[in-house]
Protein backbone atom coordinates (compact mmCIF):
# COMPACT_ATOMS: atom_id res chain seq x y z
CA UNK A 1 0.00 0.00 0.00
CA UNK A 2 1.49 3.32 -1.07
CA UNK A 3 1.58 5.97 1.64
CA UNK A 4 2.89 9.55 1.64
CA UNK A 5 4.79 10.80 4.66
CA UNK A 6 7.00 13.73 5.63
CA UNK A 7 10.22 13.11 7.53
CA UNK A 8 13.58 14.44 8.71
CA UNK A 9 16.64 12.60 7.39
CA UNK A 10 18.68 11.18 10.27
CA UNK A 11 21.20 9.11 8.30
CA UNK A 12 21.74 7.12 5.11
CA UNK A 13 23.55 3.82 4.69
CA UNK A 14 24.70 2.08 1.55
CA UNK A 15 22.90 -1.25 1.14
CA UNK A 16 24.55 -3.58 -1.33
CA UNK A 17 25.76 -2.22 -4.64
CA UNK A 18 22.55 -0.64 -5.84
CA UNK A 19 20.47 0.50 -2.85
CA UNK A 20 20.49 2.99 0.01
CA UNK A 21 18.73 2.70 3.38
CA UNK A 22 17.45 6.00 4.77
CA UNK A 23 16.44 6.49 8.39
CA UNK A 24 13.78 9.19 8.80
CA UNK A 25 12.00 10.65 11.77
CA UNK A 26 8.54 11.02 10.31
CA UNK A 27 5.77 13.32 11.43
CA UNK A 28 3.09 10.67 11.10
CA UNK A 29 4.72 7.57 12.58
CA UNK A 30 7.99 8.45 14.32
CA UNK A 31 11.21 6.74 13.33
CA UNK A 32 11.16 4.53 10.26
CA UNK A 33 13.57 3.03 7.72
CA UNK A 34 13.21 3.23 3.94
CA UNK A 35 15.12 1.67 1.06
CA UNK A 36 15.56 3.11 -2.40
CA UNK A 37 17.34 1.86 -5.47
CA UNK A 38 20.20 3.96 -6.77
CA UNK A 39 18.91 5.21 -10.14
CA UNK A 40 20.74 4.22 -13.29
CA UNK A 41 19.58 7.30 -15.15
CA UNK A 42 20.50 10.90 -14.35
CA UNK A 43 16.98 11.88 -15.29
CA UNK A 44 15.46 9.91 -12.43
CA UNK A 45 13.69 12.04 -9.81
CA UNK A 46 14.54 9.51 -7.08
CA UNK A 47 18.08 10.61 -6.27
CA UNK A 48 19.97 9.68 -3.08
CA UNK A 49 21.31 13.27 -3.00
CA UNK A 50 17.86 14.37 -1.85
CA UNK A 51 18.48 12.69 1.49
CA UNK A 52 21.06 15.05 2.99
CA UNK A 53 21.45 15.12 6.81
CA UNK A 54 18.36 16.71 8.42
CA UNK A 55 16.74 17.44 5.05
CA UNK A 56 12.96 17.61 5.35
CA UNK A 57 11.57 15.34 2.66
CA UNK A 58 8.31 13.84 1.51
CA UNK A 59 8.36 10.21 0.41
CA UNK A 60 5.81 7.94 -1.18
CA UNK A 61 6.60 4.43 -0.02
CA UNK A 62 5.20 0.93 -0.22
CA UNK A 63 4.23 0.36 3.44
CA UNK A 64 3.47 -3.24 4.37
CA UNK A 65 2.73 -4.52 7.89
CA UNK A 66 5.04 -7.49 7.38
CA UNK A 67 8.10 -5.31 6.65
CA UNK A 68 10.30 -3.07 8.79
CA UNK A 69 11.88 -1.31 5.82
CA UNK A 70 9.67 0.39 3.25
CA UNK A 71 10.51 0.78 -0.42
CA UNK A 72 10.51 4.36 -1.65
CA UNK A 73 8.70 5.03 -4.92
CA UNK A 74 8.89 8.83 -4.97
CA UNK A 75 10.74 11.47 -2.95
CA UNK A 76 11.20 15.22 -2.89
CA UNK A 77 12.50 17.95 -0.60
CA UNK A 78 9.57 19.86 0.88
CA UNK A 79 11.37 22.50 2.95
CA UNK A 80 14.52 23.49 1.05
CA UNK A 81 17.25 25.20 3.06
CA UNK A 82 19.15 28.18 1.70
CA UNK A 83 22.21 28.41 3.95
CA UNK A 84 22.50 25.16 5.95
CA UNK A 85 24.18 23.11 3.19
CA UNK A 86 26.72 25.76 2.16
CA UNK A 87 27.58 27.72 5.32
CA UNK A 88 30.55 25.81 6.81
CA UNK A 89 29.66 26.42 10.48
CA UNK A 90 25.96 25.73 10.01
CA UNK A 91 26.78 22.60 8.01
CA UNK A 92 28.94 21.35 10.91
CA UNK A 93 26.09 22.02 13.36
CA UNK A 94 23.71 20.07 11.11
CA UNK A 95 26.06 17.07 10.95
CA UNK A 96 26.39 17.08 14.73
CA UNK A 97 22.64 17.36 15.31
CA UNK A 98 21.93 14.65 12.74
CA UNK A 99 24.23 12.23 14.57
CA UNK A 100 22.82 13.30 17.93
CA UNK A 101 19.19 12.88 16.86
CA UNK A 102 19.92 9.57 15.15
CA UNK A 103 20.80 8.14 18.57
CA UNK A 104 18.46 10.23 20.73
CA UNK A 105 15.41 9.27 18.64
CA UNK A 106 16.24 5.58 18.51
CA UNK A 107 12.88 3.79 18.75
CA UNK A 108 11.00 7.09 19.21
CA UNK A 109 7.38 6.83 18.07
CA UNK A 110 5.03 9.51 16.81
CA UNK A 111 5.59 12.80 18.60
CA UNK A 112 4.35 15.67 16.46
CA UNK A 113 5.39 18.46 18.86
CA UNK A 114 8.92 17.02 18.82
CA UNK A 115 8.90 16.79 15.02
CA UNK A 116 7.63 20.35 14.65
CA UNK A 117 10.23 21.60 17.14
CA UNK A 118 13.10 20.11 15.14
CA UNK A 119 11.79 21.48 11.83
CA UNK A 120 11.17 24.94 13.35
CA UNK A 121 14.70 24.97 14.80
CA UNK A 122 16.28 24.05 11.45
CA UNK A 123 14.31 26.74 9.64
CA UNK A 124 15.33 29.31 12.27
CA UNK A 125 19.02 28.42 11.92
CA UNK A 126 18.75 28.45 8.12
CA UNK A 127 17.38 32.01 8.18
CA UNK A 128 19.69 33.31 10.94
CA UNK A 129 22.40 35.66 9.68
CA UNK A 130 24.61 35.75 12.74
CA UNK A 131 25.00 35.30 16.52
CA UNK A 132 24.14 31.60 16.57
CA UNK A 133 27.15 30.30 18.52
CA UNK A 134 24.85 29.08 21.31
CA UNK A 135 22.29 27.50 18.96
CA UNK A 136 23.31 23.87 19.51
CA UNK A 137 23.28 24.34 23.30
CA UNK A 138 19.79 25.84 23.30
CA UNK A 139 18.54 23.18 20.88
CA UNK A 140 19.78 20.31 23.09
CA UNK A 141 18.52 21.89 26.30
CA UNK A 142 15.03 22.54 24.93
CA UNK A 143 14.90 19.13 23.26
CA UNK A 144 14.79 17.57 26.74
CA UNK A 145 11.22 18.86 27.13
CA UNK A 146 10.02 16.80 24.17
CA UNK A 147 11.84 13.65 25.29
CA UNK A 148 10.59 13.82 28.89
CA UNK A 149 14.06 14.62 30.24
CA UNK A 150 13.68 18.26 31.26
CA UNK A 151 15.37 18.93 34.62
CA UNK A 152 13.37 19.68 37.74
CA UNK A 153 14.39 23.30 38.26
CA UNK A 154 11.98 24.19 41.05
CA UNK A 155 14.41 23.61 43.90
CA UNK A 156 17.22 25.91 42.80
CA UNK A 157 18.80 28.21 45.37
CA UNK A 158 22.18 29.98 45.16
CA UNK A 159 24.82 27.52 46.33
CA UNK A 160 22.90 24.44 45.17
CA UNK A 161 24.44 21.48 43.38
CA UNK A 162 22.85 19.86 40.33
CA UNK A 163 22.44 16.10 40.25
CA UNK A 164 22.86 15.12 36.58
CA UNK A 165 21.56 11.62 37.20
CA UNK A 166 18.58 12.70 39.29
CA UNK A 167 17.93 15.75 37.06
CA UNK A 168 17.36 18.05 40.03
CA UNK A 169 19.06 20.62 42.25
CA UNK A 170 20.23 19.51 45.68
CA UNK A 171 21.64 21.26 48.72
CA UNK A 172 24.65 18.90 48.86
CA UNK A 173 26.47 16.50 46.51
CA UNK A 174 24.58 13.22 45.93
CA UNK A 175 26.27 10.47 47.96
CA UNK A 176 25.43 7.64 45.51
CA UNK A 177 27.42 8.80 42.46
CA UNK A 178 29.76 11.47 41.08
CA UNK A 179 27.58 12.80 38.25
CA UNK A 180 26.84 16.26 39.60
CA UNK A 181 27.70 19.92 39.14
CA UNK A 182 29.13 22.14 41.82
CA UNK A 183 27.43 25.44 42.75
CA UNK A 184 29.24 27.52 40.12
CA UNK A 185 28.34 25.24 37.19
CA UNK A 186 24.85 24.64 38.59
CA UNK A 187 24.31 28.40 38.46
CA UNK A 188 25.51 28.45 34.84
CA UNK A 189 22.98 25.75 34.03
CA UNK A 190 20.17 28.05 35.13
CA UNK A 191 21.47 30.59 32.60
CA UNK A 192 21.29 27.99 29.84
CA UNK A 193 17.75 27.08 30.87
CA UNK A 194 16.65 30.69 30.35
CA UNK A 195 17.96 30.95 26.80
CA UNK A 196 15.91 30.67 23.64
CA UNK A 197 16.79 31.32 19.99
CA UNK A 198 15.67 34.92 20.08
CA UNK A 199 17.52 35.85 23.29
CA UNK A 200 20.59 33.58 23.28
CA UNK A 201 22.80 36.30 21.75
CA UNK A 202 22.26 38.35 24.92
CA UNK A 203 24.00 35.72 27.07
CA UNK A 204 27.76 35.96 26.96
CA UNK A 205 29.61 32.64 27.26
CA UNK A 206 33.35 32.26 26.94
CA UNK A 207 34.74 29.56 24.67
CA UNK A 208 35.63 27.46 27.70
CA UNK A 209 32.14 27.83 29.17
CA UNK A 210 30.48 26.95 25.87
CA UNK A 211 32.63 23.85 25.49
CA UNK A 212 31.92 22.80 29.04
CA UNK A 213 28.15 23.24 28.54
CA UNK A 214 28.27 21.03 25.45
CA UNK A 215 30.19 18.32 27.31
CA UNK A 216 27.72 18.43 30.23
CA UNK A 217 24.69 18.23 27.94
CA UNK A 218 26.23 15.23 26.22
CA UNK A 219 26.85 13.60 29.61
CA UNK A 220 23.27 14.37 30.70
CA UNK A 221 21.81 12.63 27.66
CA UNK A 222 24.21 9.71 28.09
CA UNK A 223 22.91 9.22 31.63
CA UNK A 224 19.24 9.33 30.65
CA UNK A 225 19.13 7.57 27.27
CA UNK A 226 20.19 3.91 27.46
CA UNK A 227 22.87 3.03 24.97
CA UNK A 228 23.59 6.62 23.98
CA UNK A 229 27.14 6.39 22.53
CA UNK A 230 30.05 8.81 22.30
CA UNK A 231 29.45 11.09 19.32
CA UNK A 232 32.03 11.23 16.56
CA UNK A 233 31.06 14.78 15.57
CA UNK A 234 31.31 16.19 19.10
CA UNK A 235 34.98 17.11 18.64
CA UNK A 236 34.09 19.20 15.58
CA UNK A 237 31.68 21.33 17.62
CA UNK A 238 34.29 21.74 20.34
CA UNK A 239 36.74 23.02 17.72
CA UNK A 240 34.22 25.47 16.28
CA UNK A 241 32.69 26.90 19.44
CA UNK A 242 35.14 26.31 22.28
Amino acid sequence: MLQKTEGIVLRTLKYGDASVIVHLYTRQAGRAAFVLAVPRSRRSSLRPAIFQPLAVVEVVADVRPTSDIYKVREAKVVRPFASLPCHPVKAAIVLFLAEFLCHALQGEGENRPLYDYVVHSLLWLDECRGSFANFHLVFLMRLTRFLGLYPNVGGYRPGCYFDLQGACFTSSPPPEHSHFLGPEEASRLTTLLRMNYETMHLFSLSRRERGRCLALLNEYYSLHLPGFPPLKSLDVLHELFS
